[in-house]
């Protein structure tokens, strides 16, 4: 009855709409929003109207949504008859070591690693929090980003890589001395690089100023250059005198770009431990949309060409590789090492996998974004202890499918996986990442 009469309430509605939309002249028909929609998208036409009303610059989380990394036309290679697949799951090494040069090596159980997200300039400390306890959970690192070191993250986390950052937040060997690894943050892929941004003063909480050693009322400026550096000679010789102060790996993070070659080539003259480079898909908390989706260079090309670039200069072996940006489920990662990177950087998906279930406490209010950044809305609602559990669950369960992944392709560790494991049905990609191409009988 209740459904009957409902109908009934809104055939008159529904029939003056059909009429509108089969009888009026488009410039006042209601199907001009789909149109418009198909030709602006609806993407920007809400950007559109969000820069209207405020005049500022957008604030784009998680990054852009434009992959330009075909991973889904690359396939692994099975083992079955010619050779067998490896015997056991159990059998499978899935251990990674980041620095093998430095004196105190980071040596992981796996080989995903939580990417940096900053406390304050990113997420909330109870999101660090969680994120540092999950990653200890299964033996990993987590990441400071452009940050410095809170007690409560350094706690709760049995390894720890520091940001030296273009803010000046992370440069005293006070703070450097806690670390587990010291990476010298030079871009970022969200950002297409490195450019300046600010953290207002109204935004800075008495405990994150009391981190960041800053005084009331002061503002926190994330740079474009690193401080007190006006040349490549300098940088160069920051990274250097790193390497010379602490026993732990120092790395160096550079955002991906046509000029990869050329910047490794600065990379190359210091005595870095690894490299972090960090493709266009990456995501970030506030970084402005035009930079997300025009600036950069994507990751698996990104990636291809720095292995290259090293193995032709007989250095692949001096630095370890951990490959960024838009990286989030295991077949990327398995993919990723058979591409030569050592390891890799997981930051949005590790996000969503920690607030899992409890973005039901903010829906449907709310993005589940409030849960997790730093002037989230419910930020404070965050439980830290089932956060931490379900970044555990997800990193094992990953772990867990590549190595049915690597049994079947007939390997005993993660570090055995190369090119040679590859194929991919797209004939210009076989070219450029010089693996093989499906369909090309193998002789």
């Amino acid at each position: 009855m209740l459904t009957s009469l409902l109908l009934k309430a809104l055939d008159p509605i529904t029939d003056s709409m059909i009429k509108k939309l089969f009888t009026e002249d488009y410039a006042d028909n209601p199907y001009i929003a789909i149109t418009a929609a198909q030709k602006l998208t609806a993407r920007a036409i809400i950007e559109a109207a969000i820069r209207s009303e405020t005049g500022k610059v957008l604030t784009l989380p998680y990054g852009s949504p434009i992959n330009l990394s075909p991973w889904e036309k690359i396939l692994l290679n099975p083992r079955q008859l010619f050779e067998l697949p490896t015997e056991s799951i159990k059998d499978i090494d899935m251990s990674v070591t980041i620095g093998k040069n430095a004196k105190k090596p980071l040596k992981l159980d796996i080989p995903m690693m939580i990417t940096g997200m900053s406390y304050g300039g990113s997420l909330s400390l109870r999101m660090k929090m969680a994120l540092a306890k999950g990653a200890a959970m299964v033996g990993t690192s987590t990441n400071t980003g452009e940050s410095a070191v809170s007690e409560e993250v350094r706690s709760n986390t049995k390894y720890l890589i520091g940001q030296y950052n273009r803010g000046g937040l992370m440069t005293t060997p006070e703070k450097l001395s806690k670390l587990d690894a010291i990476e010298v943050q030079l871009g970022q892929g969200a950002w297409g690089g490195a450019v300046e941004s600010t953290k207002y003063a109204d935004t800075i909480d008495e405990h994150l100023r009391e981190v960041w050693d800053l005084q009331k009322g002061e503002d926190s400026t994330i740079y474009s250059r690193m401080p007190n550096t006006s040349s490549t000679e300098d940088i160069i010789e920051l990274i250097n005198n790193l390497k010379s102060q602490y026993d732990v790996p120092i790395g160096v993070k550079i955002a991906g770009t046509d000029f990869i070659e050329d910047e490794l080539k600065v990379i190359s003259k210091t005595k870095a431990d690894y490299i972090v480079i960090d493709g266009s898909e990456g995501g970030t908390a506030v970084a402005p949309p035009t930079l997300a989706d025009n600036v950069g260079l994507p990751t698996l090309h990104t990636l291809s060409r720095t292995i290259k670039w090293l193995e032709e200069k007989g250095i692949r072996d001096k630095f370890d590789i951990i490959v960024a940006g838009g990286l989030s489920t295991p077949g990327h990662f398995l993919k990723a090492k058979a591409l030569g990177a050592d390891a890799v950087y997981i930051g949005s998906i590790a996000v969503f996998a920690t607030v899992q279930c409890q973005a039901v406490k903010t829906l449907p209010e709310a993005p589940p974004t409030q849960l997790a950044l730093h002037e989230g809305k419910y930020a404070d609602k965050l439980d830290i202890d089932v956060a931490a559990n379900n970044l555990a669950n997800f990193l094992t369960s990953c772990t867990e499918e590549m190595k049915m992944a690597l049994q079947a392709v007939g390997k005993k560790s993660i570090k055995d996986l190369n090119k040679e494991d590859l194929v991919t049905v797209d004939k210009e990609l076989a070219e450029f990442l010089k693996i093989r191409y499906a369909a090309s009988p193998r002789s």
